[in-house]
């Protein structure tokens, strides 16, 4: 990475992300790597969701980029809602895998606290990448929370839920999403320089 300075905050989703998936490879691989541990990985509660997001962001005054999969992106975007302003410019970038549609009628009856979805512009670059197969949320449903986050976004075919049941153990190819997450983060800072 062109950043040694930049830490990389993991925001798993709904159960966790077990060891095999792409996100704890992900934290093996990247430097300045951590996790959100929430309490309660099966029951998620969406204020404690949020306060220990808040809690992982404030513990390290490093700038950040956040790496959300399913429920974590949905917690990411209600976390910025009334996150603090210091702790907004913590947060350099927002890379938002296969958000978790909780307003969906088939949605688990687990998820369903953490909807509506906060539909705010988020105050920092982000990339929500989605799938035209995913179950927890249409490549429609993927393409408008995009727009209400003024998110970039990236549409890939046959790919699920960007996990360990669709084939996504390391997920190398998404990498490149990161980069060039990372090379907004660069172009930005020059350009303000």
């Amino acid at each position: 990475m062109r950043h040694p300075s930049i830490r990389y905050l993991i925001v798993p989703g709904w159960q966790g992300s077990p060891d095999d998936h792409w996100q704890s490879h992900w934290q093996r691989s990247l430097p300045n790597s951590a996790r959100v541990a929430q309490a309660d990985w099966l029951k998620p509660k969406r204020e404690a969701w949020v306060a220990e997001l808040q809690r992982s962001i404030a513990s390290d005054p490093r700038p950040t980029i956040l790496i959300a999969h399913s429920l974590g992106c949905i917690t990411v975007a209600h976390w910025a809602l009334y996150a603090p302003v210091e702790l907004l410019g913590r947060v350099r970038a927002a890379l938002l895998v296969a958000p978790a549609d909780v307003e969906r009628a088939n949605c688990p009856p687990a998820l369903k606290n953490f909807a509506p979805i906060a539909q705010q512009a988020l105050p920092f670059p982000s990339l929500v990448v989605g799938s035209d197969n995913d179950s927890a949320a249409s490549a429609t449903r993927a393409i408008e929370l995009a727009r209400d986050w003024g998110s970039d976004v990236a549409i890939l075919s046959g790919a699920g839920h960007i996990n360990v049941k669709s084939g996504h153990q390391r997920w190398e190819q998404g990498f490149a999403y990161l980069y060039r997450l990372q090379s907004q983060i660069e172009k930005r800072e020059r350009l303000s320089a």
